[in-house]
This record gives structure tokens, sequence and C-alpha cells, in this order.
């Protein structure tokens, strides 16, 4: 389903930006999509529910947890209705910082009232969104006896009608904008002009993931990103020149060096909340084009390793879900 118009959330006014407290230091979270496994460069199919990677978790689980990290596990209908892989994530929260989160994927999220299978939940009407999100948020609460409190919508595919919609339910935040990046060729949002500041959007307090501009051109940031894109091989050339690059703070097709850099940039420029991220099929080789085999997985996690030890040399130390949620207010 291609939208006829691509949903472009406004930019936030300084009145929206959120002022953390100065006790607050810089701070990381960590946000892990877990869903399903299917194949992503194929065409969704409502059939894709298997939660075989989810085996994986509970060793990564504690890889996290030894360095004191806390996860946000965004989960999906799949995951939310599949007693194996709810068993395993009611053991990843009794540490006490991790916690779950819902993430709408619409394809395999009942009811099924659209008349094409969907890749964005902001596309839809309004109401079919909502009971979409209902069915997914009621599915969420029954499985872990307590309602969710944070949201990604699949794909990074909120729309016009997604903060309202959240609000209603009781939902406190948001992680779906994800800045400098334009999924309007296939009918998505364009995040292309937004940054990684956190900001209240009707109540709702959105933590975009973390894109860093780096390079000499970096003050350009998404203006100049998005400009080269008309050019010809332009973004490729002002890369490799180190003029200007488009930095997301996740292992998955991301250098490590690139993401350090990045790190350095955001902590010198005040950032102070950095949003990580990766996605729960890429534990186990071959379900995600970022870990195809066990050399990949093993790039995957000496990733976490670099980037972990680099945010204790800074002093940027881990923040769960409660203790970003208290600095809030």
């Amino acid at each position: 389903m291609i939208a006829t118009r691509a949903y472009r959330p406004p930019r936030p006014t300084d009145a929206q930006r959120v002022v953390w407290p100065e006790a607050f230091d810089t701070r990381f979270t960590v946000f892990v999509d877990v869903e399903e496994e299917f194949d992503w460069r194929a065409p969704l199919d409502r059939r894709n529910r298997s939660t075989t990677a989810m085996a994986a978790f509970p060793d990564a689980h504690r890889r996290f947890a030894d360095h004191g990290v806390a996860l946000n596990c965004m989960i999906d209908h799949p995951i939310a209705t599949d007693p194996a892989s709810v068993e395993i994530l009611s053991r990843v929260i009794e540490d006490g910082r991790s916690e779950i989160g819902t993430q709408l994927h619409a394809w395999v999220n009942p009811p099924f009232d659209e008349a094409h299978v969907t890749t964005y939940a902001g596309d839809l009407p309004p109401a079919l969104e909502a009971a979409k999100l209902k069915t997914l948020t009621n599915a969420i609460a029954t499985a872990f006896g307590s309602a969710p409190r944070v949201y990604r919508a699949g794909r990074y595919g909120i729309g016009p009608h997604s903060f309202q919609l959240l609000a209603a339910l009781g939902y406190r935040i948001d992680s779906s904008v994800r800045p400098g990046y334009d999924y309007r060729a296939d009918g998505g949002p364009d995040f292309s002009m937004h940054d990684a500041q956190a900001y209240d959007e009707g109540g709702i307090i959105e933590l975009p993931l973390t894109t860093v501009f780096t390079g000499f051109a970096r003050r350009g940031g998404g203006r100049l990103y998005r400009a080269l894109g008309h050019v010809p091989k332009g973004r490729g050339l002002f890369a490799r020149t180190g003029l200007l690059s488009r930095v997301a703070l996740t292992p998955e097709d991301m250098p490590i060096e690139a993401a350090l850099e990045a790190v350095a940039v955001a902590a010198g420029e005040g950032l102070r909340l950095l949003n990580l991220s990766f996605h729960s099929p890429s534990l186990a080789p071959g379900h995600t084009p970022y870990v195809r085999d066990a050399a990949d997985l093993r790039r995957f996690y000496a990733w976490w390793t670099a980037m972990l030890a680099e945010l204790d040399r800074r002093g940027i130390r881990n923040a769960s879900l409660d203790e970003i949620i208290a600095a809030l207010g």
C-alpha cells in the first residue's frame, strides 16, 4: 500500500525540546526490535510468524546485563503471542532494568481489515491503526501483566494520527523517528530533516534513534545530505573524502569506526541521550542481511564490545526506561 502523500512529521519547536536535568548527565539507551523472522528482500507475507531466533536472546541479554545495560524490548504480535518468546522475555525483565515495549508490524497484526498488506502502520486509516495498536497493547499486557509504556512503529512507520492514538492508550514514549532517513520511495515517512534530540509531541515524548552526521561538512546535516541525493554518486563521494557521512548508532551495516566517530561528535555537540538499536533476528545467523553467518555474528558482538567500552571510557552511562521517565519528570 503506497501512501498518496507520505507523512513528514513537523520539526519540533524549541519549546518542544526536552531539557534534561543536569544530574542526568549524558546517557545512552538500547532499543531492540524484537520480532519474527522474514526475508527482508521479499514481499511481506502475513504467514511469516517464525520466532526461532529468540533462542539466542538469553545469551545476548546476558552479555548486555554483564555490562549493566538495560534492553528496551520492542515486541510485535508474533512475539507477544508466542509462549516460548514470552517466557524468554519474562526472564529478561527479571533483571529489574530491562522493559517490554510495543512494536507494531501491521502486516502480521490483527485485525486484517486492510485491502493490501501494509508496510507502514501510519498509512492505515486511523480506525484500523487504532484497532491494531489496541490489539497488540492488550496482548502484551496479558502476556506480561502490565501495560507497555513505549512504542516503535515497525519500519519506523508512524503517521499523522499515531501520537494521538498512543496517548489515548496511555503510552509515554515513542521511538519511531529515524533522523536523516527518508522512506517516501515506498510510502513511508520522511525524517530527513529531523535531528536526534528528544522532544514532546502532544504529551508523547519522542526519543529518536540516534543518527549523526560526521565529516568536515557535517554542519550541513540533513539538508546537505538530502541535496546530495540528487547528485549522481554525490553521497558516496562526500563520504569517501571525509566531507559528510550519515551514521546510525547500530551494528547493522554500520562500521564500528564510523559509529565511534559519531559518538564523539554527538557527545561533543551536547546530545544528552544516545539511542542505539538492533533487530533481534540478527542474533542468529541467516535471518537479516546484517548477520548472514557465524563470522558476521562475531563482528556484531565485537561491535558492541568496542562501543560499550568507548561509552564507558567517556563516562556515558546506560539509562533504563524508568530512569529516562524519571528524568523527564
